[in-house]
């Protein structure tokens, strides 16, 4: 097993949070996994972004290299055509298609979603506004997980796992909201 992905978007969106659930399903796998993240600008609304790479043999690296990412998973459509240079031609973009709009040249949010829509395996779903009609508002990264979660090649279960252990110290609701959201996200590819 080998999934080298690029999570990405803005930082408050939850970006951290995702890499934190795909760490821990992996490591209770027995899995190898190194990441590397930039969130210094996370707090001013700035770009995030983290490689996680995971394998079930040893990395040397924790930073991906152009063309080597398998996933990009991104919280923001314009952030996920910023990393597209280092996804493999193979790979899959899953991505938010409502943009997070915080500087004043965003590009025309429709050639940023026909750019993408030209990619041979992208997912595509307005996660803020499934996460509205479904009551959980501030897990809309755990729906976008979810919808990645063929692509990461990770069992449903696993992930479902992770995620009651990661959200376990915020009491039962949060943990249910989240696990909510992932199959949330789960059920768009179906």
């Amino acid at each position: 097993m080998k999934c080298d992905i690029i999570l990405c978007g803005v930082g408050g969106q939850g970006i951290l949070s995702i890499a934190t659930i795909i760490g821990e399903a992996a490591m209770n796998e027995n899995l190898y996994i190194k990441q590397a993240e930039v969130h210094g600008m996370s707090q001013r609304g700035g770009d995030v972004q983290s490689n996680l790479r995971i394998s079930s043999n040893p990395i040397a690296s924790d930073l991906i290299p152009k063309g080597g990412a398998d996933v990009i998973i991104s919280m923001e459509p314009m952030e996920a055509l910023r990393y597209l240079p280092y996804l493999n031609p193979e790979g899959w973009v899953i991505t938010s298609s409502a943009p997070f709009i915080n500087i004043p040249n965003y590009p025309d949010i429709d050639a940023v979603l026909a750019a993408l829509g030209k990619l041979p395996h992208v997912v595509c779903i307005d996660i803020e506004q499934l996460a509205k009609n479904n009551q959980v508002p501030r897990s809309a990264n755990v729906i976008l997980l979810g919808a990645a979660q063929h692509a990461l090649g990770i069992d449903y279960d696993k992930l479902e796992a992770a995620v009651r252990r990661v959200f376990s110290r915020k009491g039962d609701a949060i943990v249910e909201a989240n696990v909510k959201a992932l199959s949330i996200g789960h059920s768009q590819l179906s």
